[in-house]
């Protein structure tokens, strides 16, 4: 038999062979010829792959669907396997269509959807911002009229704070423009593409997790010390996970069960949900995803549970064994450091092997993403780095102190100009 996988982002972080040890499949590749060029990957020509091909505007065109559909004739595909936030409902859609297995439109909707999204929270009781759907300045307009500033804009099927908008004045209502925006994947044909909602003060949190045959392995809450959708800052952008005694932690858990049961889900997947923590101590709703956590949330969850979030899901899917059964605890907890592209030409880069010895032994993970001679350009959005470290510790205080240690490291040895 034959897999279709859609594909978006590094090949190398997805080894897609690997994952699907245990069976003789064929594979067809569909992936962004814009993502495979920014990652400087070239598409596989070895078994199991049978046909490779990377299409340009791939997270908005719908050649992509058109192409996904001739593939699955032209192949005979009986599994799709998608892993990234815009191929969620495209993969869903295509599986209806053609009677495939795995994860459905009634569940990726409302993963995928915002204004379902929260709707679909609200009618649970789960605390939303209030929102609604907009096609145009005039409706955010209306909506700033009804509820006030700041206001926060942004497209119903997008990702990584791409197209996110902030309003805090009039002028800036005035001035947004749908039409300088990217507005991501496209919906239904009539949908509007946009959504409103006021804006949330507080601390971002997120519950990260797997379910596999129905039933959570792993549900583990973090902490981002930064402003998600901030994503042209110049320090360092810290995650870390909650302490396993966290009061905090206990709640935010217990919001994601929430959520999970309202949403509901495929029998395996990955989910990572963020959440609000306000100011007066209320737990409110961002966002819900059912894939595994972008940015360097997988290798976060990697080291404190011992297995990548993003591959058992589709193991199980493919009916191949995992070795992981029962709900689990982190042997360690873990965090990341992120730093955002910033513009100019790359001088110099520390070298990881400096680091203090005590200090080295907790980085688990290092990478840079540009070379010294290079001329880099601004982030793009809130997962376009310049480097990014995973650093473990016994609790969160550990591991925070190295990764502050980290971070002053880094920053004293990064030359630009």
């Amino acid at each position: 038999m034959t897999i279709l996988v859609l594909h978006r982002g590094s090949l190398r972080a997805n080894p897609y062979a690997e994952w699907f040890e245990g069976r003789d499949d064929e594979v067809v590749l569909l992936a962004s010829a814009e993502q495979l060029a920014a990652y400087g990957e070239d598409l596989p020509e070895k078994a199991p792959f049978v046909h490779a091909e990377a299409l340009p505007d791939y997270d908005v065109s719908p050649r992509v669907i058109e192409r996904a559909e001739q593939l699955i004739r032209e192949h005979r595909i009986r599994d799709i396997v998608a892993c990234q936030e815009n191929d969620i409902e495209r993969a869903a859609r295509l599986r209806e269509r053609f009677g495939l297995p795995g994860q459905l439109p009634d569940t990726a909707v409302v993963y995928r959807d915002k204004w379902t999204m929260k709707r679909v929270a609200a009618d649970a009781g789960i605390p939303v911002a209030p929102c609604a759907s907009v096609r145009d300045a005039g409706d955010v307009s209306r909506f700033v009229a009804d509820h006030g500033l700041p206001v926060v804009v942004k497209p119903r099927r997008s990702a990584g704070s791409i197209g996110l908008s902030v309003l805090r004045t009039e002028e800036d209502v005035r001035g947004w423009n749908p039409a300088e925006h990217p507005v991501g994947p496209p919906g239904p044909e009539g949908e509007a593409a946009w959504l409103v909602e006021a804006f949330v003060a507080g601390d971002m949190h997120h519950v990260d997790g797997v379910v596999l045959d129905g039933e959570v392995v792993t549900m583990w809450p973090s902490h981002y010390t930064y402003v998600l959708a901030d994503y042209r800052d110049r320090g360092g952008r810290v995650d870390i996970a909650h302490d396993m005694d966290s009061p905090l932690g206990e709640r935010l858990v217990a919001f994601a069960e929430r959520v999970l049961e309202a949403f509901g889900g495929p029998p395996d997947f990955a989910f990572h949900i963020e959440v609000f923590h306000t100011p007066d101590d209320r737990l409110v709703l961002c966002e819900a995803a059912c894939r595994a956590g972008g940015a360097g949330v997988r290798d976060v969850q990697r080291e404190m549970f011992g297995f990548d979030p993003a591959v058992h899901p589709v193991r199980r899917q493919l009916g191949l064994p995992v070795p992981v059964s029962g709900r689990r605890s982190p042997t360690r907890l873990a965090g990341q450091l992120l730093f955002t592209k910033r513009p100019g030409v790359l001088v110099a880069l520390p070298d990881p092997a400096d680091l203090p010895d005590d200090i080295r032994a907790s980085v688990a993970v290092s990478h840079y993403f540009a070379t010294p001679g290079e001329r880099v350009p601004d982030a793009r959005h809130s997962g376009d780095f310049l480097a990014a470290f995973v650093i473990t510790g016994a609790d969160r205080g550990e591991c925070e102190a190295r990764i502050r240690a980290v971070e002053s490291w880094f920053l004293a040895g990064l030359a630009m100009v």
